[in-house]
């Protein structure tokens, strides 16, 4: 890592959690800017999708886990996937 991005990562981890997630998702997204090249459709077909989830949250009509049970659930159905 260049001196100026040790600089620039150092600095970040002084930041809150919530800032620290905010800058991470703003460099990652800057890594894929609107409109470069990715198929036609794909971030309208992702915004569907998440007005669709948001819509069953509010609607009550899906039960929602936490991180914790999500990840326990995850890593049980692989390794079952691997016996």
């Amino acid at each position: 890592m260049t001196p100026k991005a040790d600089e620039v990562y150092q600095a970040g981890l002084e930041l809150g959690e919530d800032e620290r997630v905010a800058v991470a998702h703003r460099l990652l997204a800057s890594l894929h800017p609107q409109g470069g090249g990715d198929e036609p459709g794909i971030d309208a077909a992702w915004q569907g999708e998440i007005a669709y989830r948001v819509d069953e949250i509010l609607a009550g009509t899906v039960e929602l886990t936490t991180y914790e049970q999500t990840r326990v659930k995850a890593r049980t159905l692989l390794d079952d996937s691997t016996r």
